[in-house]
């Protein structure tokens, strides 16, 4: 059996290097079992150089990979070449000493996503978005020394917040910079894909390749007799990852549905509040020029709003006793068109010279003051 790990090198001192360069998932450039295994493997003490170029990527995977590093027994050094974005900014801050080269970008944001679902299972994702970042909160809290609180404040407030080396070490979020080679890219996607060429180079390199020879040389697999129960130990690495592969696959599938359920609900709300304003506004409770106010309370606080409508009384309008007092048959026909189509008729000054009282009813219910005749 023989396995290439494309990121992992390893010099005749010993020292083994971990490029986290590119997308952080299980089906990416940079496969949280396949970090974990070398990680977990690796003698007490051992030095251990991990360098990050990454855009990030799956929250859970990097969050496996965060707990691989914190649980490493190896002497671990964490390097910042190039990019270490959303999920690979997280893994930076691990505990472990990080430098920072001086043409590197570090960035931080709000976990996102998409979902797809009835109420409940919009409420579980917003419920589980809301649990990772308040862990994520305090991964950061913790490496800058400042509240969970301020770090949510700051930081995942729907914004991108990058930081150059400079920035990053006034804000204690890694230790040190170093010097690198010039690039000639100044911005993020730039500096990603420099640094992404530079490590992928067309010929492999022979000590890229682990056999079982190799990995016999590691504690967790020294008791493997042959290929297959070299495969069931590395099973066993995949496994420890795979509970949080199958949340994840869910809040995926629930982030997809977020927006639309969200338009969905506020849609519903709408809709109640205008079916509220409008009887309150047919039995005289309010009239078009206060209209607007109540519903601008219906909005703060849909429960204040509706108790403040049903404590006004209702009115009856002057139509309604012109109607009732059954005074022609004329004036009920005018009662049954509103303002607007009695305009679209052209009939508003027929009205206005035949039955006045009429016209100053509707012109107060239309505009809600007296009209000037």
């Amino acid at each position: 059996m023989k396995t290439q790990f494309f990121n992992i090198e390893r010099a005749d001192t010993g020292t083994v290097t971990i490029y986290l360069y590119g997308e952080i998932g299980d089906y990416a450039d940079v496969r949280c079992a396949h970090v974990a295994a070398e990680l977990m493997a690796a003698a007490p003490g051992a030095r251990i150089d991990l360098r990050i170029n990454s855009i990030g990527g799956e929250v859970y995977s990097g969050i496996a990979i965060y707990n691989a590093i914190r649980n490493s027994r190896g002497d671990i050094h964490i390097y910042v070449d190039g990019v270490a974005a959303s999920m690979a900014g997280v893994i930076a801050l691990c505990g472990r000493p990080v430098s920072m080269s001086k043409y590197a970008r570090l960035m931080l944001h709000s976990v996102s996503g998409g979902c797809y679902g009835d109420r409940k299972e919009l409420e579980r994702c917003l419920q589980e978005i809301a649990a990772l970042e308040d862990s994520l909160a305090d991964i950061i809290a913790k490496r800058i020394n400042i509240e969970p609180e301020a770090v949510k404040a700051k930081y995942f407030d729907g914004a991108d917040h990058w930081m150059t080396a400079e920035e990053a070490l006034a804000g204690h979020f890694v230790d040190s910079i170093y010097d690198a080679d010039p690039i000639d890219g100044d911005t993020p996607e730039d500096i990603y894909t420099i640094f992404n060429n530079r490590l992928r180079k067309p010929e492999a390199k022979s000590n890229d390749i682990m056999d079982l020879k190799e990995l016999k040389k590691r504690a967790r697999f020294a008791a493997c007799a042959d290929d297959n129960a070299a495969l069931v130990e590395i099973d066993k690495l995949e496994a420890e990852a795979a509970e949080s592969a199958s949340l994840k696959t869910k809040v995926t599938n629930l982030e997809t549905k977020l927006q639309e359920q969200e338009a969905a609900i506020e849609a519903a709300k709408a809709a109640e509040r205008k079916a509220l304003l409008d009887a309150a506004q047919r039995d005289g409770r309010i009239n078009a020029t206060n209209r607007q106010t109540f519903e601008n309370i219906l909005k703060t606080s849909f429960e204040d709003g509706k108790a403040a409508l049903a404590s006004l009384k209702p009115r009856r309008s002057v139509m309604q006793d012109i109607v009732l007092s059954g005074s022609s048959a004329e004036s009920t026909e005018w009662h049954n068109k509103s303002w607007d189509e009695l305009d679209r008729a052209g009939r508003l000054i027929e009205l206005r010279d035949s039955a006045p009282e009429v016209f100053k009813a509707k012109f107060r219910e239309k505009f809600g003051r007296e009209p000037n005749l």
